[in-house]
């Protein structure tokens, strides 16, 4: 028995010595993406492509063991079909774009100037605004979230404040549209727009821009020229960061914009619980990620092949 013991222990001291070092640090993270995204996205490819049936799990299942030793595979592809054929699906893709990257641009021009004044500002200064920054972060997402309501309400703040000074005479429609559910995206996630473009704008040399303006270059020319171009690292950082969780938002679409402002998120969590039906619900969700990975592993192979391509 303990013989046993002992040749286990070996085997494991030499287990632990051959993946040490990089191979145990490569490992962890590795191990985390395949058991956490990896694994759940192939179950989700398995579930889009069933079919939807009225018992637990509420799909079909794609392998099938036929009379003898025959194995079949039965792949639904109506689930994808719909989803490009049906109106509601196709108004979906196209509300949740248009609402993510007007939110992102508007996070952009809004986090640029904050991120610009923060990194010119002297240290002390400097440590307060980046702590005002991140502040939101210290209360919960869904208090945040119903303090705007109680702001675009009927009832709410604004409207109280319009009509006490007789801007209005009647309440304005604030809520329930599109336009309410940019505002809290872009209220929830402009910091993670002005970190980044602060981390790029940070690191600019600002003799170039003295250089600029001693060659007669006007501030705004200087701007634009200098500025923005250097701190495109933090533009494409913060973009992401805000577009691709914008995309896929389903509480402020849902507390903000209503009824009315139907997003992929509404529509899988729709599919998902109200009509149960987990194959559209899963075609769904590996549409969305294909939409949002797709684009950024091209844009990060051009950028090695620019590098490649350099060297």
């Amino acid at each position: 028995m303990y013989r046993i013991e002992e040749q286990i222990i070996q085997w494991l001291t030499a287990f632990i010595k051959r993946v040490s070092g990089r191979r145990l640090v490569i490992s962890v993270p590795l191990a985390w993406v395949v058991i956490f995204f990896i694994f759940p996205c192939l179950i989700l490819i398995k579930i889009s492509f069933s079919e939807s049936v009225i018992a637990a799990p509420p799909y079909t299942s794609i392998v099938d063991w036929a009379s003898g030793y025959i194995l079949q595979m039965r792949l639904n592809l109506g689930n994808y079909v719909t989803l490009f054929t049906d109106e509601m699906y196709v108004y979906g893709f196209v509300a949740s774009i248009l609402i993510a990257g007007a939110s992102t641009l508007c996070c952009l021009v809004i986090g640029f100037p904050m991120a610009y004044a923060i990194a010119r500002s002297s240290e002390k200064i400097r440590h307060v605004l980046l702590m005002l920054v991140v502040l939101p972060f210290w209360t919960s997402f869904l208090i945040r979230v119903y303090a705007w309501i109680m702001l675009l309400s009927p009832c709410g703040f604004i409207n109280n404040m319009l009509m006490k000074f007789h801007f209005i005479g009647a309440p304005l429609q604030l809520m329930n549209n599109s336009y309410a559910a940019c505002i809290g995206i872009i209220y929830a996630y402009l910091p993670f727009m002005i970190l980044p473009l602060y981390s790029a704008i940070e690191k600019i040399d600002y003799s170039l821009i003295e250089a600029a303006y001693d060659l007669g270059s006007s501030p705004i020319k200087s701007f634009f020229s200098i500025i923005v171009p250097l701190s495109a690292p933090g533009i494409y950082a913060g973009s992401a960061l805000v577009f691709v969780p914008a995309i896929g938002e389903f509480v402020i679409p849902e507390l903000l914009g209503g009824a009315q402002t139907l997003t992929i998120g509404r529509l899988v969590w729709n599919e998902f619980f109200g009509n149960m039906s987990w194959p559209t619900a899963a075609s769904l969700s590996i549409v969305l990620l294909i939409f949002v990975v797709f684009p950024m592993v091209i844009s990060q192979r051009r950028k090695e092949i620019k590098l490649l391509s350099r060297d």
